[in-house]
């Protein structure tokens, strides 16, 4: 590339922000000779200060976001011969840790404007072997929940939140209805590219001592409390090390703060692309509190250029992007082994072929901001 071809700027789809309160704690935790995931007074910390953050009792730290569903699934005893209703749009983590724990997914197509599991479609995929059901907010807007509660309670089922994408997201509506729509568990990822981040892990929150006690033995192999090296289940090593939550105390210090960026970020977008008739933005319904973890937009059908030419020209002005997840009835690693070839979601499919997210990591700047929607406005030229 010569200098007269170089793009005015690079654009990074997202980066952490990470300061010197992050570098203070992991130091403090590195010399305090407690840097694994056995103990660490940062490891009680941060399931303390997450688990309140997100109005819920109990916090089980994880190595991500994968192992806390299937830490759930497991403490819940759902397992072979079991049925999990899902999305069908969604990373496959989602559905990796229903197999994992010997269950067996079962797909609901989604919603065309949150792009979130459509609880219409849920009642005609229960079947006798359902024991749960696993909402997804994708991209940052909240899942319908009182709805999704509902149908799990009228049928006795679970409601296991992958709230991965999901910090800083919410309802509108307060009081009763909301708090007794709460899912059973939810589990938060705190990879790199999350609202806030310990580089790798995950959390599950609950409200039930059971589920959390049994949890946290299983991700520690279940080791007797009484007989060091005797193992009452057959657990497994999914412990976040102290270190990590040193990090994610520091971030916890700022999660509003930046909670508050991915939003500004978000009407940004709105004010320098919302006027565009070829892009579908995202939305945030009435009774929602959409955090923005992603910026998502659709190229409307019948543009003269679709999201794969879009994403080319963006990527020769140096801005990074990123297509929306392939849906899990295109994945071949399910079809190997049997799963969903053949099997119609229509929607998702739609979605997945349309859709990209635009750079809005915490670091992003206005300029920058500004110079993304002149590339994207540009592409009608």
């Amino acid at each position: 590339m010569t200098d007269r071809t170089k793009p005015k700027m690079v654009v990074p789809v997202c980066e952490p922000f990470l300061g010197q309160e992050e570098a203070d704690n992991v130091r403090d935790a590195v010399a305090s000779g407690w840097i694994s995931g056995y103990k660490g007074k940062y490891l009680d910390e941060f399931e303390r200060r997450f688990a309140e953050y997100c109005g819920y009792k109990y916090g089980v730290t994880t190595s991500s976001c994968a192992t806390a569903l299937l830490l759930t699934l497991e403490s819940l005893g759902i397992g072979k011969g079991d049925e999990v209703i899902t999305t069908a749009f969604t990373m496959i983590a989602t559905v990796s840790a229903i197999i994992h724990a010997g269950a067996t997914p079962v797909l609901v197509d989604i919603e065309p404007d949150t792009w979130n599991m459509n609880p219409q479609l849920i009642d005609a995929k229960i079947t006798e072997r359902t024991k749960a059901i696993m909402p997804v907010p994708i991209y940052g807007h909240p899942v319908d929940i009182v709805p999704i509660r509902r149908i799990g309670d009228e049928y006795g089922l679970y409601v296991i939140e992958d709230a991965a994408e999901a910090i800083g997201s919410d309802q509108r509506m307060g009081g009763a209805t909301v708090l007794s729509s709460r899912p059973d568990a939810a589990c938060y990822s705190f990879y790199v590219n999350k609202m806030i981040t310990t580089g790798e892990g995950g959390m599950i929150v609950t409200n039930d001592k059971e589920l959390a006690d049994t949890a946290r033995r299983l991700k520690g192999y279940d080791t007797d409390p009484e007989k060091r090296f005797t193992h009452n289940r057959l657990g497994f090593n999914y412990r976040m090390t102290n270190m990590q939550a040193a990090m994610g105390c520091a971030q916890m210090d700022r999660i509003d703060e930046l909670v508050a960026k991915k939003r500004q970020i978000a009407q940004w977008y709105l004010e320098g692309l919302q006027d565009l008739p070829w892009l579908q933005m995202p939305v945030e319904k009435p009774w929602a509190v959409n955090s923005y973890w992603v910026f998502g937009i659709l190229v409307k059908p019948g543009f003269h250029v679709d999201r794969d030419n879009l994403v080319a020209r963006l990527a020769n002005a140096g801005i990074e992007t990123r297509n929306f997840f392939v849906p899990m009835n295109w994945q071949p690693a399910l079809h190997s082994l049997g799963l969903f070839r053949g099997e119609p979601y229509p929607v998702a499919e739609d979605v997945s072929q349309r859709g990209l997210y635009l750079p809005n990591g915490t670091t992003l700047t206005k300029e920058q901001v500004d110079y993304v929607c002149e590339q994207v406005r540009g592409a009608v030229c």
